[in-house]
């Protein structure tokens, strides 16, 4: 988005907030593709994909797999927009509502969280969420403007991105444990079969997909939330109420449908605080705004006034967006 953005000066504001946009939700479908083959996250909002995605690959099932997040993301995006539409002005009051004990609250959950991703060692995953807290300290302090754990490095100024960290620590480890084992290896030249989930994977998937949804949508609105975080927390919840917790981390396609239907959910979600305060929820939606102010247009409340075409000319394209986005990805994959 930040390369492509010059490419949008040019052009009308409607088209450039359309062209982002569908860059944005469009990285959330082509994620999960090389986390459930590859184990490797295109997006940070897949990384929760892997740890059933590939394992259901391992086992054959990549096609399911594939599939049901898919359609999933399908669902997912398209009910949050029906939310956007229909929701954004009783949302955005309770968006209003979150103040500092309200987020230090929700970043403290997040930090729990870790516990249920520990299927070995509590320990060293608390010891894990410590090292997060760490490398997030990494750069330059919002408040002071003082430099912190750079060594002297100009490249550590910005903070430890967490795209390259996440692709690098997912994919060097996968290289790391191939090497290690020995055995035959051939290439998979098989075309990917069953790409359809079949009924039992819709019965399995169908709830967290609703309540992904959900969850994906409501944490899309809230400042600092984002896919990411929806991911996560669709996938803790759904072990937690899992009847068979033990299934994750070893295949359950709910620990697919779940993140997957989330992430895409929150992509509407996040759009609310954005077209109708002006506050961009994430970095994302910082990036749509800094290319709406360069058009001269000022997103707030009278945004729905003065430039109406901008609301449903982007709620218009997201629909035909999701609809696009299915059909390139099932046969692409």
């Amino acid at each position: 988005m930040s390369i492509l953005m010059v490419s949008t000066f040019h052009m009308s504001p409607v088209q450039a907030i359309i062209m982002l946009a569908g860059i944005y939700y469009g990285a959330q479908y082509g994620g999960s593709t090389t986390s459930i083959l590859v184990n490797i996250p295109g997006e940070p909002s897949s990384v929760v994909t892997t740890i059933d995605g590939h394992q259901m690959a391992k086992q054959g099932k990549a096609g399911p797999a594939l599939g049901i997040s898919a359609l999933g993301s399908f669902i997912g995006g398209t009910l949050s927009i029906v939310g956007l539409m229909f929701l954004a002005p009783i949302l955005v009051k309770f968006a209003l509502l979150f103040g500092p004990a309200e987020y230090f609250s929700l970043m403290v959950v997040g930090l729990t969280l870790v516990s249920y991703f520990a299927s070995e060692s509590l320990y060293k995953a608390l010891m894990m969420a410590c090292l997060g807290l760490f490398l997030a300290t990494v750069g330059i302090d919002p408040f002071t403007g003082n430099m912190r754990f750079t060594l002297g490095s100009y490249y550590l100024l910005d903070g430890v991105k967490l795209i390259p960290l996440v692709m690098g620590v997912f994919g060097i480890s996968e290289v790391l444990t191939n090497v290690e084992q020995s055995m035959n290896r051939e290439v998979y030249k098989e075309r990917i079969k069953g790409l359809y989930p079949n009924l039992k994977d819709w019965k399995d998937s169908i709830g967290p997909v609703i309540r992904g949804t959900i969850m994906g949508f409501f944490l899309g609105i809230l400042p600092g939330g984002g896919a990411m975080i929806a991911s996560f927390f669709s996938y803790a919840t759904e072990k937690k109420i899992s009847k068979h917790p033990e299934r994750f981390g070893h295949g359950a396609i709910e620990g697919v449908a779940g993140p997957e239907t989330a992430n895409n959910a929150a992509t509407g979600g996040a759009f609310i605080p954005f077209l109708s305060l002006g506050i961009p929820s994430n970095t994302v939606m910082a990036l749509l705004l800094g290319a709406l102010l360069i058009q001269g247009i000022q997103p707030g409340p009278l945004l729905f006034h003065n430039n109406p075409e901008i609301f449903w000319g982007v709620i218009a394209s997201m629909y035909v967006g999701n609809i696009m986005l299915v059909i390139l990805n099932l046969p692409l994959i």
